[in-house]
C-alpha cells in the first residue's frame, strides 16, 4: 500500500504516526514544503512573549522521528499538481530546483489552510507580517525587537493572544477589527467586556469597528495603518484577519464547499475513493446545527488525522463531530467556550434561550473561594443544550469541555440539571455550576 501525504502539520503527522503503527508495512511518503513539521502555532505568542523561550518546545515530532518508522520524508518540496484520476502527482526539490513524479494507491490532502491576506494598498511594504507557522514565529520576534508601535489586525484568539504578548513586551499595541467585538465568533458580549476592560486596564488600544483602508510607509517600511476611522503609528504589523483552506492543487477534482474547504464523509473519505482529508484543509461536522461548517483548529485536526489512518483501508471508526471547544486566557482572566453562543444560535435562525449564573466555585465554609460567571445557551423549543461560556479567575475551563460532550450527546436542559457529578468541598459545591446553570434555565 503506497500512500501519499501532502501536508505535514497537525493532521499529517497525527495520520502518519498512526498509519505506521497500525500497518507497519505501509509504503508513507510525506510531502512538506517547509523543512519543519507538527509546529504548534497557538503558541506562537507565547513564544513572542517570551512565556516559552524556546520555539523548538512547540514541536512534537519531527522529519527524524518519522523517518525512523520507514517515512519517506520529503522536506522542502513542494507538490505542484496532483491528478487524483490516474493516482499521480508531480513536486519540486525546492532544495535543488529538481522537479520529479510519484505514484499513489491512498492520497491524504493535509495541506492546511492559509492566513487570509486581503489587497491593501501599501500591503507590500516591509513588516507587514504573517502569524502561522515556524517561520512566521521567528520572523515576528526579530522584527519586534526593534518595534516600538505594533498593530495586530484582526481580534479573533491568534490576534487577542498576540496584541497580549506585544503589550507584555512593552510594545505600544494597537488592536484593529472591522466588527465592534473582539473574539466575537466565540463568546457573547458580556464575556467579550469583560477581556475589553483588561486590555484597557493594560494600556492596549482598542480600535473596533473599524476597516483597515490602506498602509503608508517611509523607506519601504510601514510607518502607519490607516482605516475607515483613524490612522495609527506601526513599526510593524501581524495579520490575523482569517485562514482559508489551502486546497487549490485539488480545486476541480474532490467535492468542495464555496470557500475551497474539502467535504468528507464520517469517515474522513472525500468524494472520490482512495483520497482522505483531515484538518484545515477539509470541513467539520458542526453538531450544534448539525451542518457542515469550517473550524480550523488544532484539535480537530490531530482527531481527523488519527482517523484517516484507522479508516484507511476500510470504514471502521466514525468521526463524531464538532463543538467547536476552545479555550483562552487574557492576562488573569480563563475563559471557554463550546457549541454556539447566543448571538450565533440566533444567526443560525434558532429560537434560542440563554441563562447567565454567577457563583462560587467552592462552598463559602472553605478557606478560600472565586465567583465564575457561566452561560448555557439552549434550543427552546427541543431543550437541546447547544453551547455555553466560562469566565473567572480561577482556571475553571475544563468545565466546556465536560458540556462539550452534552452537546454532543444532545442532552437537554433537564437532563443537565440532574446528571451526576462529584461533590467534595476542595473542589465545587454540591451542585455543579453545570447543574447551577442548567437549573436556573428550567423555567426559562
Amino acid at each position: 500500500m503506497k500512500v501519499a501525504v501532502v501536508g505535514c502539520t497537525h493532521a499529517g503527522t497525527a495520520a502518519i504516526l498512526n498509519i505506521k503503527a497500525l500497518y507497519k508495512d505501509a509504503d508513507v511518503t510525506v510531502y512538506e514544503r517547509n523543512d519543519n513539521i507538527s509546529f504548534l502555532s497557538c503558541g506562537i505568542a507565547l513564544n513572542v512573549a517570551g512565556v516559552v523561550p524556546d520555539a523548538q518546545k512547540l514541536f512534537y515530532s519531527s522529519p527524524a522521528a518519522l523517518a525512523e518508522l520507514g517515512v519517506c520524508t520529503k522536506m522542502q518540496t513542494e507538490v505542484l499538481a496532483i491528478d487524483i484520476a490516474s493516482k499521480k502527482l508531480k513536486a519540486k526539490d525546492l532544495k535543488t530546483g529538481k522537479e520529479f513524479e510519484d505514484t499513489f494507491d491512498k492520497l491524504i490532502i493535509t495541506t492546511g489552510s492559509w492566513p487570509i491576506v486581503p489587497k491593501f494598498e501599501g500591503g507590500d511594504l516591509e513588516n507587514i507580517l504573517l502569524s502561522k507557522n515556524y517561520d512566521h514565529s521567528k520572523t515576528i520576534i526579530a522584527k519586534a525587537k526593534d518595534a516600538k508601535n505594533v498593530v495586530v489586525i484582526g481580534a479573533g484568539y491568534i490576534g487577542v493572544e498576540l496584541a497580549e504578548a506585544f503589550e507584555m513586551l512593552g510594545k505600544n499595541t494597537t488592536l484593529i477589527d472591522a466588527v465592534p467585538r473582539i473574539m466575537n465568533k466565540y463568546l457573547d458580549q458580556y464575556y467579550t467586556d469583560k477581556a475589553e476592560e483588561t486590555f484597557k486596564a493594560h494600556g492596549v488600544n482598542l480600535a473596533l469597528g473599524q476597516k483597515v483602508v490602506k498602509f503608508e510607509g517611509a523607506k519601504g517600511k510601514v510607518s502607519k495603518v490607516v482605516t475607515d476611522k483613524d490612522s495609527y503609528e506601526a513599526d510593524l504589523v501581524v495579520l490575523c484577519i482569517g485562514f482559508r483552506p489551502n486546497t487549490d492543487l485539488v480545486k476541480g477534482q474532490l467535492d468542495m464547499l464555496p470557500n475551497g474547504a474539502i467535504i468528507i464523509d464520517e469517515y474522513m473519505q472525500t468524494s472520490v475513493k482512495d483520497v482522505f482529508a483531515a484538518g484545515d484543509s477539509c470541513v467539520v461536522s458542526y453538531n450544534p446545527t448539525d451542518e457542515e461548517r469550517y473550524i480550523p483548529l488544532a484539535t480537530n485536526a490531530v482527531r481527523m488525522g488519527m482517523l484517516v489512518a484507522r479508516n484507511l483501508v476500510g470504514p471502521k471508526l466514525k468521526y463524531l463531530g464538532t463543538q467547536g471547544t476552545s479555550g483562552i486566557k487574557i492576562y488573569d482572566l480563563n475563559i471557554a467556550s463550546t457549541g454556539l453562543t447566543e448571538e450565533g444560535a440566533k444567526a443560525a435562525g434558532i429560537d434560542a434561550g440563554c441563562v447567565q449564573v454567577t457563583d462560587n466555585d467552592r462552598a463559602e465554609f472553605m478557606p478560600t473561594f472565586e465567583p465564575a460567571t457561566i452561560t448555557l445557551v439552549f434550543d427552546k423549543k427541543t431543550r437541546r443544550v447547544l453551547g455555553g461560556q466560562i469566565i473567572s479567575d480561577k482556571d475553571l475551563t475544563q468545565y466546556m469541555n465536560t458540556l462539550s460532550v452534552v452537546i454532543q450527546n444532545k442532552m437537554t436542559v433537564e437532563e443537565l440539571a440532574v446528571v451526576d457529578f462529584f461533590f467534595q468541598p476542595h473542589f465545587n459545591k454540591p451542585w455543579s455550576l453545570l447543574n447551577t446553570v442548567a437549573i436556573a434555565a428550567l423555567d426559562k
